[in-house]
């Protein structure tokens, strides 16, 4: 039996449904997901193993119109992604016309040499009729070349047999990269600190959207198993402190009871769970503070 195993990066603007149909596509969850845009801000493997193929997804942050350093350092991670990988998903959301985001990315990936193979993967096609999906799919396909398209509703998990058989068609025949077990490159304590600022925009909604970082301090296993997480969550100004740390600090129990589950069911152990707040006046736009929570450009 022949075995295909390769490099996948998942592109789009943000909040189109890279890391939800990252974690449909593994079968679990190793990226932090949310209704808010930018959840994602670092790149992320993700490591599906079969009987015949080892598909190693990168999960990329959104790319958008950068307006301070952390913009553009999530949109340096994306673009060096695409750099170097057997197959690019470019994940488009077919439930709206083309954004000028989405131009954007277009236009880069149209510049990159034609090294790996190139799939216009439209998600969200539960959402609309067959002729309207078709007509979006043909408006999508005029701004990338030479791309095969595909559709997709990661969280109705359709299409996704047929998206994983066409990667592995595509992908070379060698053998695996990673040991069969391994499913993320990122240690136990990364996706925690994902998960955290996770809980946060899912309860703050847009109150605190993107001005908040997650930095974990402490991160122990004790004697009877249970892991002692410490972690400090990060805004730019007093007024989001106080939001997020809620009257009587309610709010913030509510974050860090969320987010404790969440980090149990991807540990598969007990978590005692400690949270702080802090402010960092303008910390998007510091690259001390960008570099203690590893935004730092990998060349």
């Amino acid at each position: 039996m022949t075995h295909h195993s390769g490099f996948i990066a998942i592109i789009g603007r943000p909040n189109v449904g890279k890391s939800t149909l990252l974690n449909a596509l593994l079968g679990q969850k190793v990226a932090a997901v949310s209704p808010r845009p930018q959840t994602t801000r670092r790149r992320q493997l993700g490591i599906l193993t079969l009987e015949n193929a080892q598909l190693v997804f990168v999960d990329t942050p959104g790319i958008h119109q950068a307006r301070h350093k952390l913009g553009e350092f999530l949109n340096f991670e994306a673009e060096e992604a695409a750099d170097g990988v057997d197959v690019i998903i470019w994940l488009v959301d077919s439930s709206s016309e083309p954004t000028e985001d989405d131009i954007r990315i277009s236009d880069l990936l149209n510049r990159l040499p034609l090294r790996a193979h190139r799939l216009l993967v439209l998600n969200k096609i539960d959402t609309l009729g067959a002729d309207e999906s078709s007509a979006r799919a043909e408006t999508f396909s005029r701004l990338l070349n030479q791309a095969e398209v595909m559709k997709v509703s990661a969280t109705k998990k359709l299409g996704l047999d047929e998206l994983r058989e066409k990667l592995i068609s595509l992908l070379p025949e060698r053998p695996p990269d990673y040991p069969e077990e391994q499913v993320t490159d990122s240690y136990e304590r990364d996706i925690a600190a994902d998960l955290i600022r996770e809980s946060c925009l899912k309860i703050l909604r847009d109150e605190v959207p993107h001005s908040l970082a997650v930095r974990i301090d402490e991160f122990k296993e004790r004697e009877n198993g249970m892991a002692y997480i410490a972690a400090t969550i990060f805004v730019e100004r007093e007024s989001q402190k106080g939001i997020v740390i809620g009257e009587g600090g309610k709010m913030l129990k509510s974050i860090g009871s969320a987010a404790r589950k969440e980090i149990e069911e991807m540990s598969g152990r007990k978590v005692f769970l400690e949270v702080r707040v802090k402010v960092s006046k303008d910390w998007r736009d510091n690259q001390n503070m960008l570099n203690q929570f590893g935004y730092i450009k990998r060349k």
